[in-house]
């Protein structure tokens, strides 16, 4: 199967997209696409992987599922298009970034910039229908971006995953903590910074921190 996304991540992920699950799930999408309203734009269902290639991944942040509102999502988690309010999860990233590393809330929420700098922005299921979250789940999404993440781990070193909430923190069982660096906290919706499991966890500049300690450039969140 011919599947549009970046060549670096092609020539990892073609014995995935040959498999049977995968050729549903593209037939699922088609379908949905082709019959409602859902999100991202066909274009950019793998704009994670196209802004940030495999050889220049050293950080993934894992998010669950697409904004299903209007003009939200576009192929990048917790990221909007320009010009979009930010969501509420997006507003407690910002301010988080803010406390840490005392630089100042940017006007836009598109997290494109965080990308082209080796930070790969997964959502767990790549799709949704407008207006209704998680209506895309379980339908191979999830088995596609775990075979991601597991390549990441046994393919490469040191990479930095960021696993914010029960979701994202049940993944670090397909990475090998012996040669990467898992860092966990809440997560960054409202009903969790609002209990005190976000806000202080300082995971961007721990990142940076260790990025440094590899002799890698730092992000600039």
């Amino acid at each position: 199967m011919d599947v549009k996304i970046n060549e670096s991540w092609k020539q990892q992920l073609e014995q995935e997209f040959q498999k049977p699950y995968f050729h549903s799930l593209i037939d699922f999408v088609k379908e949905e696409y082709g019959s409602g309203t859902c999100f991202p734009k066909g274009k950019d269902i793998f704009a994670a992987f196209d802004h940030c290639r495999f050889e220049d991944t050293k950080v993934v942040i894992i998010g669950q599922d697409p904004y299903h509102g209007p003009n939200q999502a576009n192929g990048l988690c917790f990221s909007v298009k320009d010009g979009i309010p930010h969501p509420p999860s997006l507003i407690n990233i910002f301010k988080e970034i803010q406390n840490d590393l005392g630089v100042s809330y940017p006007e836009s929420g598109n997290l494109e910039r965080w990308a082209k700098q080796g930070v790969l922005l997964l959502n767990a299921t790549l799709t949704v229908r407008a207006h209704q979250a998680g209506s895309h789940q379980k339908k191979g999404w999830e088995r596609f971006t775990d075979s991601v993440i597991k390549k990441l781990s046994d393919e490469k070193k040191d990479v930095i995953f960021l696993l914010w909430g029960g979701f994202a923190k049940k993944k670090a069982t397909l990475i090998d903590a012996n040669k990467h660096h898992i860092l966990t906290s809440g997560h960054p919706s409202p009903l969790s910074a609002n209990r005190g499991y976000w806000f202080g966890n300082k995971h961007f500049s721990q990142t940076n921190k260790l990025l440094m300690d590899l002799q890698r450039n730092a992000i600039l969140w």
